[in-house]
């Protein structure tokens, strides 16, 4: 008889060495995220094997999986729980090594396997481990598939089968590189930094920028899991402070930066001045619609509101699809409506076909952005850039929030706003002009100005972006009043970054 997961377990005690740990909170909407240690342990990972093994076969899909690790001191040895679990529960697995997350997305195109595990705490702080599944290529597991898992994993309820087989692939990281460099190199020699925060990504991007037609300047591309400068995030302001000091000391056309399992990507533009990822998504949303007019974009809850009121991507008569943010949602939705892309702000983009294959990749992102520097000999990414329609965006912030609450605490938030919207009550000295609950609550004024309450999908905290198409001052109101209501929950703890 299978034994459940324990909850309650302590390192350093016999039982810890003996029982499977796995908090039941690390099952997200749509991946699984845990301290490694406190949360769950090696015979926890094991069980999640066996689980999605047993998940797979209930769902009808061929057992095989491909299975990676990304670049932390501890991958490697979560991995191959993992696969032990994988294994007891009959699946044959396809373990590419140690790969960014679109790598493993590739193997299943590339290797013709319907299902996929990979191990990777993403752009999480040192200490978290995770795993991103899918079993539908290109999308990857939503809140239903997570549901699922979960209940066989706490219950215990998994299978064990026999035929399990484990197949070394050796060669999926130089497949992947020539996938997407067997193509024309650029016409244009563009100057880029790449930044990898000594992530996963160090080991791939500067070849494959090279191998388009870039001059690289590597910056923090040595592999080290101590993360000694930054964490690797493309919304960390220090992450993007770094790389706009480079581009500034180097002259660099524009600035790269890749989270720590290689699916995102951040930019600075030739003034070294970030651009947040929803604008850089209005940038590609123009170059690609030029090319495909009437084009479709699916963009997540958190984006600028340009998508509907650009005047270019009017013109080119651009259908813009807000939904539900991450990436497993705005995955599956770009698959489902048949989009050209998917933007997220936080720099997951899914292209399509002819761009990509549907999955975010944040070297498919990259390339796509220097396919559209090509595109416009003339102009700089700064130009690009000041091209568009001036708003006032803030950073994404993040106040604490345990995960147990995080949910009630933003259903509280929409009724709130829902109560201030029914009685014509002013936020910001503005009526509410437009209540989006798909995912939070996004608030809207009649200026356009506009602010998002959301919680996280795969951390403790809550989620706060704002905008303003009219001034700086107001997109700090609108933030403000948000603040305020916020810090009425004693659940709501501090901000990772907070503007003033």
């Amino acid at each position: 008889m299978a034994v459940k997961p324990r909850q309650d377990l302590v390192p350093n005690t016999r039982e810890y060495e003996e029982l499977p740990l796995v908090k039941a909170t690390g099952f997200r909407e749509y991946d699984a995220r845990w301290l490694f240690g406190p949360e769950v342990n090696l015979l926890g990972m094991r069980c999640l094997g066996l689980a999605l093994g047993t998940f797979l076969a209930d769902r009808g899909i061929k057992p095989e999986i491909v299975v990676g690790h990304d670049y932390r001191s501890y991958s490697s040895s979560i991995k191959h729980a993992l696969i032990t679990g994988l294994l007891g529960s009959g699946c044959t697995v396809h373990d590419i090594g140690l790969a960014m997350t679109p790598m493993a997305y590739f193997a299943q195109f590339a290797l013709d396997v319907p299902a996929v595990a990979m191990v990777t705490a993403s752009h999480n702080d040192n200490g978290w481990t995770g795993v991103k599944m899918g079993m539908d290529r290109p999308v990857t597991f939503g809140p239903d598939e997570m549901t699922a898992l979960k209940e066989i994993v706490m219950n215990g309820a998994w299978r064990e089968r026999p035929g399990g087989e484990l197949k070394l692939v050796q060669d999926l990281q130089q497949r992947y590189i020539e996938d997407l460099t067997n193509r024309p190199k650029l016409k244009r020699r563009l100057k880029v930094v790449a930044a990898c925060g000594n992530g996963t990504a160090g080991a791939f991007a500067p070849e494959i920028l090279e191998r388009i037609g870039c001059e690289v300047i590597p910056l923090d591309c040595d592999l080290d899991y101590t993360f000694p400068n930054y964490n690797p995030n493309p919304e960390d302001l220090k992450m993007l402070h770094a790389i706009a000091d480079k581009v500034r000391a180097t002259g660099a056309d524009i600035g790269l930066g890749f989270d720590g399992d290689g699916d995102r990507c951040g930019v600075i533009d030739d003034e070294g001045e970030e651009i947040f990822a929803d604008k850089v998504g209005v940038m590609l949303a123009r170059d690609l619609s030029t090319l495909n007019p009437g084009a479709t974009f699916v963009v997540d809850v958190k984006s600028t509101g340009l998508f509907l009121t650009d005047p270019v991507l009017k013109q080119n008569g651009v259908k813009a699809d807000y939904w539900k943010t991450g990436h497993s949602h705005i995955k599956r939705r770009n698959r489902d409506i048949k989009a050209l892309a998917g933007f997220e702000k936080s720099g997951h983009y899914f292209f399509n076909a002819p761009v990509g294959r549907g999955y975010d990749d944040g070297l498919v992102s990259a390339i796509a952005i220097c396919d559209m520097l090509d595109r416009n000999p003339d102009k700089s990414m700064a130009d690009l850039k000041n091209a568009l329609p001036r708003t006032w965006g803030s950073p994404t912030m993040s106040p604490h929030c345990p995960d147990e609450v995080k949910y009630d605490i933003v259903d509280k938030v929409v009724r709130h706003y829902q109560k201030l919207a029914a009685n014509g009550e002013r936020v910001a000295g503005q009526p509410i002009r437009e209540l989006v609950t798909v995912n939070g609550v996004r608030v809207t004024l009649a200026d356009g100005t506009w602010g998002l309450v959301r919680a996280s999908s795969n951390k403790p905290e809550l989620v706060v972006v704002c905008e303003s198409p009219s001034s700086e001052e107001m997109m700090k109101a609108m933030f403000k009043n948000i603040d305020m209501h916020l810090s009425d929950y004693p659940e709501v703890g501090e901000y990772n970054q907070k503007i003033a």
